[in-house]
């Protein structure tokens, strides 16, 4: 099977005069405390970007020519300014998708948000029934988010996104999933888990099994061409000789990467880790210097060696997976996946675990509110079905 684009794919390997996908977390703060939370969200950080420093940002994204950006958190309707940057953000001509758990949209929001132009939302749920959302992102938080999806259909704001993290407690439910999107006139948006921030300790228990896997590419086969993915399932192209639909490549610091609340800038939104920080939109030169002459990004553009999984013949399909998801379960970044379909990626983690004695990176900063215990959460395995 030829998994090889080219010469898109090798354009975009070589990165791009500007990133295509941007994701800025405007804040730490949050209502929930989902198990899975990429940044450890809970608590706001004192050093977040001030209105005005944002809008500097929003100015340089504009002289990029970086036509649309991903806002996410924690939650970001819970800045105060946020109407204000998402207003200025369409004004400068830079369109804006933003993912929020849809506890601050009311009646009144939904309606001021259908008005605006260049705007997407995502509604994230991550159970099609309250007992499998709310174990992992907390009680009530289902009700919630239908809430808000009933306040959005009701304003006519149209074709919003539910967003979903697919779990093993979950995938059973992605036939569900599809026809709630349906019922509400939204389009399903299906993402992978990663083994970041919380989902560290969270992830050996939500992470889809080997079956679960081939029923995952199984399912995006027959309905990918109507639900968006991400990109993020690219690992599993290596189980047939039809690709999902998508890009097969790792864009971190070619195509997309990070900006924080407090300004830093990563490769990836996965790993927020200082190995993957190229430097800060605070510093000289701003986010277009780092961009343009991090030496992060230029490494990461280089072009990368197959490593340990030169010797599959399905390399070509994979790519070898996501650094993210390598990273923070220990395996090198030339090492398999650690959902190799193949099963080599369980192998890579017990040698790396036998080589670091269990101690594999971990995520460099946590905005869990007080109280939260720093011992790995147990999520419940058991979960009633629909």
């Amino acid at each position: 099977m030829s998994m090889n684009r080219s010469p898109l794919v090798e354009q975009l390997k070589g990165g791009l005069d500007a990133p295509i996908c941007l994701t800025w977390e405007l804040t730490y703060a949050c209502n929930l405390e989902c198990v899975h939370c990429l940044s450890s969200s809970g608590r706001r950080d004192p050093r977040e970007l001030t209105t005005e420093e944002a809008k500097r940002v929003l100015d340089e994204l504009h002289d990029l020519q970086v036509f649309y950006i991903n806002i996410g958190g924690g939650e970001p309707m819970i800045r105060r300014d946020f109407f204000e940057l998402v207003d200025y953000s369409i004004s400068r001509g830079i369109g804006v998708k933003f993912s929020t758990n849809g506890a601050f949209i009311d009646a009144d929001k939904a309606m001021r948000l259908a008005a605006m132009d260049y705007l997407d939302i995502q509604i994230s749920l991550d159970g099609t029934d309250a007992i499998t959302n709310d174990a992992v992102r907390g009680t009530g938080s289902y009700d919630t988010a239908i809430r808000a999806m009933n306040h959005l259909r009701d304003a006519d704001f149209g074709e919003f996104k539910i967003s979903v993290v697919v779990t093993r407690h979950n995938v059973d439910q992605l036939d569900d999933f599809k026809e709630l999107a349906d019922n509400f006139g939204a389009q399903l948006r299906i993402t992978r888990l990663r083994p970041s921030g919380r989902g560290a300790d969270s992830w050996h228990d939500l992470h889809p099994t080997n079956p679960q896997q081939l029923q995952i590419y199984n399912w995006l086969l027959a309905h990918g061409d109507n639900v968006l993915t991400g990109d993020s399932f690219f690992h599993l192209n290596a189980l047939g000789e039809e690709p999902l639909p998508g890009l097969n490549i790792c864009g971190a610091g070619r195509v997309v990467c990070l900006i924080d609340p407090v300004g830093d800038v990563y490769a990836c939104p996965f790993v927020i880790h200082d190995e993957f920080k190229a430097g800060s939109v605070r510093d000289e030169g701003g986010f277009a210097q780092i961009w343009r002459r991090s030496e992060l990004f230029t490494e990461l553009r280089e072009p990368q060696s197959a490593g340990a999984c030169a010797s599959c013949g399905s390399f070509d399909a994979c790519q070898g997976g996501c650094m993210a998801a390598k990273f923070f379960v220990g395996i090198p970044l030339a090492g398999p996946d650690p959902e190799c379909v193949g099963g080599e990626g369980e192998a890579a983690m017990l040698a790396a675990s036998s080589a670091t004695g269990s101690a594999v990176p971990r995520p460099m900063m946590d905005h869990s509110k007080p109280g939260r215990s720093t011992e790995p959460e147990r999520v419940p395995v058991t979960l009633a079905r629909r």
